[in-house]
Order: structure tokens, then C-alpha cells, then sequence
């Protein structure tokens, strides 16, 4: 049955492949710098290893936000969030893998009464806003970077042209290692309070935990998407919303690169605040929004004049939309599950006992009030 409720999961890893793909190789693939052949082997392999090295910070802050801890009410958190991208998909809005994910555990909490962590539910916003913001600014120093080394070194086209397109495939590398390490926590991070797996030891050596299962099993599901359904989007991305010149898209990809490096690695966490200075929150955050920012700032730097602002509009509104959207449909969802199928969708809680003891005790009049011991209410709760 496990397989069966983690196919909503693996339907969603499949969708992030077929469409953030574009964002890594996209500029790549539809400049022929570099094959689609080469792209979606590059980005699959890669997107794996990012998911089962580095892929437990993030997944920890979004299982603080909710721990879904039902395996009925994680296949439908996962359906409703790769519904919503389904749907705003459909009616031609951007759509982002990580907001969906976050409205559609939300819609989760709602439903089964859990409490919202308000700490970690504003530190994942704040970061959404961060992210383009973050790539922008990254994207107008190395773009700077780069005019002021090619106006030093005076490159020969030719030369140029391989630079360039060297570049693009390192970036998409290190974009797709990225990638699997910040977005798998949203394909699977609602399965691993649930999941079944036990620890597997390779040659007495190389040790595999329950969550790098599950992230392995994810990470395929990115790479058959990447093979399946993402060539038509690799070779039309491009120009939506400014038009890029090989070196700045090889800026883009590496800008939008860095960002998600930057809010999944937990080494650079570690080393931040053994130094005495401030972590960065380790939270899934959209591979769109990273490649948009970049766009923008370069854009921007440019003098705005040619950044098509009505695209940046519909861009906005369908990051605000998509988590909405996954959270009503969430808890439509885990309604009908409930009621028609019968499934468990989240399990009643020790505090939820805790609770109705507290409200009959405060329901009987003072006077009746007895001292009792811890294991009196123990009794009771039993």
C-alpha cells in the first residue's frame, strides 16, 4: 500500500523535473549550446546525487511547518499540491513546486486541527521573497564581473563561444545538484514521518538511511520527467521576459544555481554559525523564482526599458495563487478521503487528549476541584 499512497509523491517529482529542468538547461539546450541528450543525462544523474547527499535540511524545516504523520493524508497533501501545478499550469501561470507544497500541508493542518509553526511557516515566506531578490543581486555582480573581464581579455569569438558553452554545462551541473538537494524535501518530505524503510548498509561501508531511500526514489522521478516531458519546454525557454545574450543567460543559470546551493547546504550552515554569524534558513524555495530574479536584476542593470513587466505581473500573481489554490484543494481532498474512502488521514495526538482533560476540569464547578497525581491522569487519559 506504501507504493500505491507514494505514487502521489513520485507524480509530483515528475512534474518538477518535466518543468524546473528548463531552468537549469533551459538556456543551454535552446541555444544549441549544448544537446538535450547531454542535458537530460546530466541534469538526471546529477539531481539524484543532490537529492540523497544534501537533501535532509530542507525536508527538516518542512516537516517543522506540519509533520504529516498519516500515510493517507501524505499521498493527498502530495496529490493536492501536484494538482495545483497541474492547474495553474493549464491556465498558463507559473507555477512553483515548493509554494505548493508548503499551501497544501497548510490545507493538512487546517483539516486535522494540527498547529501551524508560525516561526518556521514565516521564516519559508520571508524566503520566497528573498530568493529573487538574492539572485538578483548576485546576478548584477557576476554579470559586471563578466563584462569587465571580457572587455580586459578582449576573448576571440570562437574562444568565447566555447567558454560559454563550457559554462552552461557546469552551471546546469552544479544548477541540477542544486535543485535535487533544495526541491526533493517537496516531492517526498511529507512521506518520511511515515515511511517504512530501515537503514541499509552497503559492503559494511556506505550506509543508506530511510530518508535517502525515499530521496532516491524522488530523484528518479525528477530524472524521468527530465527525460519524458522537458525537451519542449528546454527548447522554447528563453526571452519571456528580457531578452538574454549568451553571457547573460550563463550568468542566469549560475546565479540561480548559487541561491538554491545557498538555502539547502548544511555544511555552509554549520560554518556559519560556528563563526559566530547568522545560518540561512535551509527551505525548499523555488527554482522559478531564483531564474526570474537573475532575469530581472540583469534587467535592471540594463535600464528596465525592455524587462516586460505585464509577464513579471502574471509571474507574481501565479506565486501568490499556487499555494492558495494547493490548500483548498488539500482540504477538499483529505475531506473526501476521509469520508468516502474511509482512510485515516492524521492521527489524534497526545495533546489532543491532554486538551479535553484540561476542558472537563476546568468544566466542573471549583468546589469539586480535587488535587490529583500525574498518574491519576494517566489513568484518566487511558
Amino acid at each position: 500500500m506504501f507504493t500505491f499512497f507514494l505514487s502521489s509523491g513520485l507524480f509530483l517529482g515528475w512534474s518538477l523535473g518535466a518543468n524546473d529542468a528548463s531552468n537549469v538547461f533551459g538556456t543551454a539546450v535552446g541555444s544549441r549550446m549544448v544537446s538535450f541528450r547531454t542535458a537530460a543525462i546530466c541534469c538526471s544523474i546529477f539531481v539524484l546525487l543532490g537529492a540523497v547527499i544534501s537533501g535532509a535540511g530542507t525536508s527538516h524545516t518542512l516537516g517543522k511547518l506540519g509533520a504529516v504523520d498519516a500515510i493517507a493524508g501524505a499521498f493527498v497533501v502530495a496529490l493536492a499540491a501536484a494538482l495545483s501545478v497541474y492547474l495553474m499550469t493549464l491556465a498558463k501561470y507559473p507555477v512553483s513546486t515548493s509554494q505548493a507544497i508548503v499551501g497544501a500541508i497548510v490545507g493538512w493542518n487546517f483539516f486535522s486541527g494540527s498547529v501551524t509553526d508560525h516561526n518556521a511557516l514565516i521564516t519559508i515566506v520571508l524566503t520566497w521573497v528573498a530568493c529573487p531578490i538574492l539572485s538578483a543581486i548576485i546576478a548584477v555582480i557576476f554579470y559586471m564581473l563578466a563584462q569587465a573581464t571580457l572587455s580586459t581579455c578582449k576573448c576571440h569569438l570562437f574562444k568565447l563561444d566555447r567558454f560559454t558553452r563550457y559554462g552552461l554545462l557546469l552551471a546546469g551541473i552544479f544548477g541540477s545538484y542544486s535543485l535535487g538537494a533544495n526541491n526533493i524535501a517537496n516531492v517526498v518530505g511529507v512521506f518520511l514521518p511515515v515511511a517504512p524503510f530501515d537503514e541499509i548498509v552497503l559492503f559494511g561501508l556506505i550506509r543508506f538511511s530511510a530518508a535517502q531511500q525515499l530521496f532516491f526514489l524522488g530523484g528518479i522521478a525528477i530524472g524521468i520527467g527530465v527525460f519524458t516531458y522537458s525537451r519542449r519546454v528546454m527548447e522554447t525557454i528563453g526571452g519571456g521576459i528580457f531578452k538574454l545574450s549568451p553571457v547573460m543567460a550563463l550568468v542566469a543559470v549560475w546565479s540561480h544555481s548559487i541561491v538554491l546551493f545557498l538555502f539547502s547546504s548544511q555544511g555552509l550552515e554549520s560554518f556559519l554559525i560556528s563563526h559566530g554569524l547568522p545560518g540561512i534558513p535551509l527551505v525548499p524555495v523555488s527554482s522559478s523564482q531564483a531564474i526570474v530574479g537573475a532575469v530581472i536584476g540583469m534587467g535592471l542593470l540594463k535600464g528596465g526599458r525592455n524587462i516586460r513587466w505585464r509577464t513579471v505581473g502574471g509571474i507574481s500573481c501565479g506565486w501568490i495563487i499556487t499555494p492558495l489554490i494547493a490548500g483548498i484543494i488539500s482540504f477538499f481532498c483529505l475531506f473526501f478521503v476521509q469520508n468516502v474512502f474511509q482512510q485515516t488521514v492524521y492521527r489524534s495526538h497526545p495533546m489532543d487528549n491532554q486538551t479535553q482533560i484540561i476542558g472537563e476540569i476546568h468544566s466542573v464547578p471549583s468546589s469539586n476541584i480535587k488535587v490529583v497525581s500525574i498518574d491519576s491522569l494517566s489513568s484518566y487519559n487511558r
